[in-house]
């Protein structure tokens, strides 16, 4: 039986998976560290929303870690890199862009692993884009926008 090339080895799965991982880094840090420094009345109730997205990030990041070791992987240690503002505003729109980029590699991600037949890598990564997804509305509605589109 001959495998098929368009379906990703476990070993790219690990590859890919370690660059969510990285992400999710990325974005802990990027929300803790935003949490405690943004400046400003208006952006007191966003801070302490990015406190607790801060939370949901770690959980993701250990659910990630968990499925990189399920395809006998090693798990990353280095995040992406953060950005850095002064800017409130600036912030926020960082926050966005990260939280739009993971949803969008999330669902490659889920058609790689159904396509696999690693239905619970799936099912792990729907349950995070749902949390994702709300930060994103958060954020938009923290910047007064509209929720960005990401249809693909």
């Amino acid at each position: 039986m001959k495998k098929n090339p368009s379906i990703t080895t476990r070993k790219e799965m690990v590859r890919l998976l370690n660059d969510d991982l990285a992400r999710e880094y990325q974005a802990i840090i990027g929300y803790i560290v935003y949490s405690q420094t943004m400046k400003g009345a208006k952006y007191q109730h966003i801070a302490s929303e990015l406190k607790k997205h801060a939370g949901e990030e770690l959980d993701h990041a250990l659910q990630i870690a968990k499925q990189i070791d399920y395809f006998n992987g090693t798990p990353v240690t280095a995040p992406k890199q953060v950005k850095l503002s002064d800017k409130a505003e600036d912030m926020l729109r960082f926050d966005l862009e990260n939280e739009r980029d993971t949803i969008l590699n999330y669902r490659t991600r889920i058609r790689q692993a159904d396509a696999m037949g690693e239905f619970a890598l799936g099912e792990v990564l729907r349950k995070i884009i749902a949390q994702e997804q709300e930060h994103l509305t958060d954020l938009a509605e923290a910047l007064g926008i509209d929720t960005p589109d990401l249809s693909e």
